[in-house]
Parts: structure tokens; sequence; C-alpha cells
């Protein structure tokens, strides 16, 4: 199976280089499922019914989110009407929404996406290992699922790193978002799971992590408190993974970093250029 998990969209430019380029590297690719974080893709903060449709309507099977995924407060209402708009699995019972899906993809497979969040300097929650755990136990690669796809929103590289070896050999591809730099330690680990310890963004990165620069300059610099930070308005640039599967294993045997767009030196999977 061909696979493509793009990192967190921060506001429109993320949103704009999406929609503009997904539906024709989806075609192009012949994609089987797509992923994208979405919990910054309305003005920075939070996301919105009418965005997550219109990822799903330019290619997107699925949308994870983060720490950022009630920053609109709609979405507490929305997400129990959208099957794959994904909170963190690991948010407490009863929180609204779900941390994993099973997507029936176009060409026939069906591939399990799960959204985990890191708890090194974020917010306390359960823990992400357990509730990974829970989850592909309950569709395991090989059986019930032909790809598994985790993403880890997490602060510590540790901890994403030691998450991706807890699941190696059992799932497809786990990738870490939240940073909004990409990494380049892009790579198969020894069990066959494809790794990236984060995705970047899409977004304008002539900014501060996908905001105008001056207010978050400014902070640093002054440590008082200012006007509210904005989105940056420059033309964005996509970024994330691809993975190519096993058809029998659903393990990786492909991995390419992803990074179209104006800023950052460019990166295609080759293998299906």
């Amino acid at each position: 199976m061909r696979l493509l998990f793009l990192g967190d969209i921060v506001g429109r430019p993320g949103r704009k280089a999406v929609l503009d380029r997904l539906p024709g590297l989806r075609e192009r690719w012949e994609l089987d499922c797509v992923v994208i974080n979405g919990e910054n893709s309305a003005g920075g903060f939070g996301i919105t019914e009418q965005i997550h449709e219109e990822l799903l309507g330019a290619g997107a099977d699925a949308v994870t989110l983060g720490n950022h995924s009630w920053d609109q407060r709609e979405a507490l209402v929305f997400i129990e009407r959208q099957p794959a708009l994904l909170r963190p699995a690991n948010y407490p019972p009863g929180t609204p929404g779900r941390g994993a899906t099973l997507i029936d993809t176009r060409s026939g497979g069906r591939v399990l996406v799960v959204s985990v969040m890191g708890r090194l300097f974020m917010d306390a929650l359960d823990d992400p290992f357990a509730a990974a755990e829970r989850e592909i136990a309950q569709c395991p690669l090989g059986q019930v699922a032909d790809a598994i796809i985790v993403d880890i929103h997490a602060e510590a590289t540790s901890e994403k790193q030691a998450i991706g070896y807890y699941l190696d050999g059992r799932v497809s591809m786990v990738v870490g978002t939240h940073t909004h730099v990409p990494t380049s330690d892009h790579r198969i680990l020894p069990g066959g799971t494809a790794y990236l310890s984060d995705a970047g963004m899409c977004g304008d990165y002539e900014s501060v992590l996908g905001l105008a620069k001056d207010e978050p300059v400014r902070r640093f610099v002054e440590k008082t408190p200012g006007t509210r930070a904005e989105v940056a308005t420059g033309e964005g640039t996509i970024s994330g993974l691809a993975v190519e599967t096993n058809d029998r294993t659903g393990l990786a045997v492909k991995v390419a970093a992803v990074r179209i767009g104006p800023t950052l030196e460019e990166s295609r999977p080759g293998f299906w250029e």
C-alpha cells in the first residue's frame, strides 16, 4: 500500500498548500491512504468542521489532532459525527470523539489510524503506550488491518522514539507531530516499521512555527505580554512522510520525506515519481 502522512497544518497558508497540491499528488502517486494532522488548521488554533470536510474533499482519509483539539469549542460537538477526525486516544474516558478509526481504502484495503499524545512537557494524560497497545490489539496488522498508521503528538523526541521502538514490527508507520519542524531521521526500524520523529508542518516556513515572526521574537527578547500571535501569511510548504508497505505483511519496504514548497529543500519519494 502507498501511504502519505502530512504534518500539522498551520492556518490558511497550510490549508491552501494542502488543498492545492494533495488532489494531484493523490492521483500521481496512486495513494491508498492519506492522513493529515489538522490541529492548527483554523487560524493556527484548532479545527472547524468546514475545514475538516475540505481536507477530506481534497483527498485526506483521516485527520488527527493533538493538544489544540478543543481550541475551537465547536469541535467538542462535531467530532462525534465525524468518524475520520481523531483526537488522541489517551484522553480520559468520556472525552468526546475517538482516538482511532479503521478506513476502507479506495483500493479495497483497510488502514487503522491511531492518534496518541505524549506526556513529557505536555498536558498530563493517560499512558500513550497503553492507549496505542489497546487500539492495535483490536485491529492487529495482517489480521484486521492491512496497514496501521500511528501519529504520536509529542514534544520530546525521546518519547517519540521510544513509542516507535515499542510498536516496531506491529504497525506500518509511527510518525511524530507537534513541533512544526521536520526532522531528517526517516527510516525503517529493525522490525519493519517506518519512523520519523516529526513530520514538520504544512504552512509558511518564513515564520516562527507558522506564526508571523515579529510577535514571537518580541516575546523572547522583551519577556512581556503583547498582542495575540497571528499566522504567517506567506506561501505554504507541505511536509510529511511517504511510505510503501508490503501487501502481505503490512510493514514498510520504502520510506521517503516529503517537502514541497518555496522554503525548504524539496524532497519527493523518488520510488513513486
